[in-house]
């Protein structure tokens, strides 16, 4: 009878707990949460853009003689500055990689009355009228926030003329294209998915040239002339390829 009445009560204790459990409401699931992709700017691909600013130059005059070298003094130039560049750019982790061209109008002019005897009466004048830029690049990336620098050729056309102190009479001129070195650096914000706009500045290392200023009845001087260029532009670029990666 013991036996009986307690698997009896067994199967009630069973029967009771079935029914407890049937009125608890369902085992709710929640979702695991998702992970939010992302943005990182991409600087790599081909870009064009153009640029603008200001520019600066100083021409030191050397006059060339069969008695000697005489200083002349320098012109020193600054004006306005115009033109465009493309290139191409890849990025490894933070580190970007670039090559470019650029090509601006310029007008940096200057006029000096010269300080050697031997050329008594003469104006100095120069004038920057273009210059080109081949460099490679090397930056670091935050994000959309780039800070490179630059270094490698450069080209200037100049045109030099000695004329009539206090007057525009043509003594002589020379037309100069010199190929130099160019260092610069600067500081580029991805403002939108492929636009970035930038502020640089670039130092030209010239060197010296000999021009002979020549005029209708023959050569009138010849002088060994020291170049310098600073240039301060604001560039936009328009950059082609995807503008962004996703990470997780």
């Amino acid at each position: 009878m013991k036996l009986l009445f307690g698997m009896v009560g067994l199967a009630a204790a069973g029967i009771s707990g079935a029914a407890v459990a049937a009125d608890l409401p369902a085992r709710t699931y929640t979702k695991a949460p998702s992970y939010v992709a992302a943005t990182v700017y991409d600087w790599s691909g081909f870009y064009i853009g153009a640029n603008g600013g200001w520019g600066g130059t100083n021409n030191y005059w050397n006059l060339q003689t069969a008695a000697g070298t005489f200083p002349e003094g320098s012109t020193n130039g600054s004006g306005g500055t115009v033109g465009g560049q493309f290139g191409y750019r890849w990025q490894t982790g933070p580190v970007v990689f670039g090559v470019e061209a650029q090509g601006n109008w310029a007008h940096l002019a200057a006029r000096n009355t010269s300080l050697a005897a031997a050329n008594a009466g003469v104006d100095n004048r120069s004038n920057l009228d273009a210059f080109g830029l081949f460099t490679g690049q090397i930056g670091y990336a935050w994000n959309n926030v780039l800070l490179y620098a630059k270094g490698g050729a450069a080209v200037t056309d100049t045109r030099y003329t000695d004329l009539v102190t206090g007057t525009n009479t043509v003594l002589g001129a020379s037309r100069d294209t010199r190929w130099g070195g160019a260092v610069g650096a600067g500081l580029e914000y991805g403002f939108a998915p492929n636009w970035s706009v930038a502020a640089e500045y670039d130092h030209l290392f010239m060197g010296n040239a000999t021009n002979n200023l020549s005029n209708g009845a023959g050569l009138f001087a010849t002088d060994k002339i020291h170049q310098n260029v600073d240039l301060a532009t604001v560039r936009l670029n328009y950059r082609f390829g995807g503008p962004v990666i996703p990470k997780y």
